[in-house]
């Protein structure tokens, strides 16, 4: 178990790489092959993970380049942890939104007045294809939304990145 934890912390960029391309093509899978296009917020979390492809493939470029001698630079896994905690945030934030639990801002929900359709047609001209809100919940797994699993994810992956920031010295450098 030590010797994972060892693996886990010397290497998170690179499982953070891995693990936020993995997210990014789930998604995108379920808009390609699902049909279920996403709302405003879904693309917001889906930037939250791009910003976090940047850092943790910066940071693990860097871990080879630099042959690991110090394993995964912790600037990088902090910075990993606060891009994570954002996702958490905003996937909250549209969770929260998804079971009325605090009203969404009119350009995402249904409320509001605003005729987000009429809008799309004037300034594109024509029929356009009908708008995600952000309140409607369209797939569901184990009683959660995707808003609900992803908050699970990148709070985890903010606690592990937490952990790679705050590993022992033995963790960080190989022993002679």
């Amino acid at each position: 178990m030590r010797g994972l934890y060892r693996l886990l912390t010397r290497w998170w960029t690179a499982f953070a790489l891995a693990i936020s391309l993995a997210m990014l093509a789930t998604a995108h899978a379920f808009e390609r092959f699902a049909g279920l296009a996403p709302c405003n917020l879904c693309l917001k979390q889906r930037e939250v993970y791009w910003g976090a492809v940047a850092i943790a493939l910066t940071a693990t470029l860097w871990h080879v380049i630099s042959r690991g001698s110090r394993g995964t630079p912790r600037i990088a896994a902090f910075l990993l942890a606060v891009v994570f905690t954002t996702g958490t945030i905003t996937a909250l934030f549209h969770l929260g939104g998804e079971n009325q639990w605090w009203e969404l801002p009119a350009a995402c929900a249904g409320g509001g007045g605003v005729d987000l359709e009429a809008m799309a047609a004037l300034a594109f001209g024509g029929a356009t294809e009908r708008a995600v809100l952000c309140d409607a919940v369209t797939w569901r797994f184990l009683g959660l939304s995707m808003a609900g699993w992803n908050v699970l994810i990148s709070a985890a992956l903010a606690v592990f990145s937490l952990l790679a920031a705050k590993r022992p010295k033995d963790a960080r450098a190989p022993r002679p």
